[in-house]
């Protein structure tokens, strides 16, 4: 199989890309992609619990209690044990983490910007309603299917 045509490899190339246009934009703030991600969707969704954030974002479990870690030490978030599930934490933003999400939001909308340049504007909304669509039907897939192996289920989910 052609690599140009692996629907998989050009995924993961496009995202490498895009990565790399978001740390050159972020270089005035310490942030990865998912710690964005994460930021917005506290921000979106103050007070859920990190199982809630991980369907919300996607991302893995373990990946995203790393993530939430290292923004607990970096005092961009706290968290709370809930009331309905004492094993469950709740996360919310602190001064900080909405200080550092204000500073990073126009940024992010540069390097949104930048990655859609690569498309001519009339493709643009399209392409993006067609990421949406995969993901979308793609998250269904996997909710239906239980993993084999949890160490590939973060790789793929990542």
């Amino acid at each position: 199989m052609q690599l140009e045509h692996s629907p998989i490899h050009l995924l993961h190339r496009a995202g490498q890309c895009a990565g790399d246009v978001f740390q050159s934009e972020m270089r005035t703030e310490d942030l990865t992609p998912r710690q964005y991600a994460v930021l917005v969707a506290v921000a979106e969704n103050e007070g859920l619990s990190q199982t809630d954030l991980v369907d919300v974002t996607g991302i893995d479990r373990s990946t995203l209690a790393d993530i939430i870690r290292r923004m607990l030490k970096k005092g961009l978030v706290q968290r709370r044990r809930t009331k309905e599930d004492a094993r469950a934490y709740a996360v919310k933003l602190t001064e900080e983490g909405r200080r550092i999400l204000q500073a990073a939001e126009p940024m992010a909308k540069k390097v949104d910007e930048r990655i859609l340049q690569a498309l001519p504007a009339a493709e643009r909304d399209r392409f993006l309603s067609d990421l949406n669509m995969i993901v979308e039907a793609l998250g269904r897939l996997e909710s239906l299917v239980e993993p084999v192996n949890t160490k590939t289920e973060g790789r793929r989910r990542t």
